[in-house]
């Protein structure tokens, strides 16, 4: 395959379909929504066979237990995303949504429209499910979009593929809105992003090797984060229940995954009592500790190096400092945080409102665990990514983030004296 024509051709086909799209009726992009959930309900042995396949292939190739979690095609993550392709159908359709009317002393009226960003490209590791969320995403937003997925789940995305041309056929829309590339050549990436002919942005979704390296070469605005490093801070006006729980669960649920705690901060006055308990927790959930030397003499765990504060594990390892008070956590958090996700479990309504305002980072939360950080928790439906950049979008990034507006005049004959 000669890459350059084969991706050349493939942006054509998205600039020329992104046209059809952003004209499209809200009830076709929906219908080709819920026939792509209908496809992927009717081809769950397909879909889990090829995932098998995948799967298979990278133990072979050495791929790490986070790695190979993130791969996995469950039958609840089919479930999944059938719910999510619902979801984004039930969701208000923003393209061209007028807001922020007013008439301007020359008689006109002036406002602003919602409209799409155009060609979305899309490049990911390992999760095959980032497919389904990615597609109905920016269709549903009017946009088309190229997906690059990993070739570790090469085979799963092709089976994925092949439910959503079955969803836009039955739609009347043009197959080529939504296009899987179709080569594991690592050529096709540095093709796509770098044609701002046919490309609006790109959106990487993956490890931070491969983000750091999308930013550096690419030649069209990027969406992204690099770090996933979250933190709860436990206050010493806590409701100790609370702070249990919310620290192991922001820990365990999944370690995989950037929304996951990579840092526990707790206050001096509470560390006694709580850090027994939850060290007693993650042990028993095989989690490996990591603490300051105040930490260390509460609990067993190995010393923390300055790396540690600074480190996404996405494994079962955390890192835990006990610290005077609220401000030195959060003179922590701005150091080390990837601006992601933080948490603070407190009782004392104030010192919450202060870490809401001080604390700067895409996700900001009052007794709740950082893993309630994405789209579909935020009722977005799904996500096609999380944002950490201030500017165009930021935290999870759903319709509304891949649309942007244009101003709109309305006038009867209206000229310029």
């Amino acid at each position: 395959m000669n890459v350059k024509a084969y991706m050349a051709e493939v942006g054509r086909k998205a600039r020329a379909a992104s046209r059809a799209i952003a004209a499209a009726t809200t009830g076709d992009k929906n219908r080709a929504l819920l026939e792509t959930a209908e496809a992927l309900h009717n081809s769950r042995t397909e879909l889990v066979a090829a995932n098998a396949e995948d799967l298979q292939q990278g133990r072979d190739n050495g791929l790490d237990a986070a790695l190979l979690d993130r791969l996995e095609l469950t039958s609840e993550r089919i479930d999944g995303m059938i719910e999510g392709l619902r979801q984004v159908a039930a969701l208000p359709d923003p393209c061209g949504e007028i807001t922020d009317m007013s008439y301007r002393p020359s008689g006109i009226q002036v406002g602003k429209m919602r409209v799409p960003l155009g060609v979305i490209g899309i490049i990911y590791e390992s999760r095959p499910n980032v497919t389904i969320d990615a597609a109905s995403l920016c269709l549903k937003s009017g946009n088309a979009t190229i997906l690059r997925g990993g070739s570790e789940a090469f085979r799963s995305n092709q089976a994925i593929a092949k439910c959503i041309s079955q969803g836009m056929a039955a739609a009347g829309l043009p197959e080529a809105a939504v296009q899987i590339i179709e080569t594991t050549d690592r050529d096709a990436v540095g093709e796509l992003i770098t044609m701002p002919e046919f490309v609006d942005v790109i959106v990487p979704r993956g490890g931070k090797g491969l983000i750091e390296r999308i930013s550096k070469d690419a030649r069209v605005p990027v969406i992204k984060h690099l770090d996933g490093i979250c933190h709860v801070y436990i206050d010493d006006k806590a409701d100790r229940q609370k702070a249990f729980d919310i620290a192991l669960n922001a820990k365990t649920h999944r370690y995989g995954v950037c929304n996951a705690m990579e840092t526990l901060l707790v206050h001096q006055d509470v560390a006694t009592e709580v850090l027994p308990r939850l060290a007693q927790a993650y042990a028993y959930k095989g989690v490996e500790l990591r603490g300051c030397e105040r930490t260390r003499a509460l609990i067993s765990a190995e010393a923390a190096s300055e790396e540690d504060w600074g480190t996404e594990y996405l494994a079962p390892v955390l890192s835990i400092r006990v610290v005077d008070d609220m401000a030195q956590a959060m003179d922590h958090i701005e150091t080390y945080s990837s601006r992601h996700t933080e948490s603070i479990v407190t009782e004392d309504y104030t010192r919450a409102r202060q870490f809401l305002a001080q604390v700067d980072s895409s996700s900001v939360m009052i007794n709740a665990s950082t893993r309630f950080a994405d789209g579909f928790e935020y009722g977005l439906g799904a996500e096609i990514g999380i944002s950490t950049d201030k500017i165009h979008a930021r935290g999870p990034v759903g319709l509304e983030g891949l649309t942007s507006q244009k101003y709109v005049v309305f006038g009867d004959g209206h000229i310029r004296q």
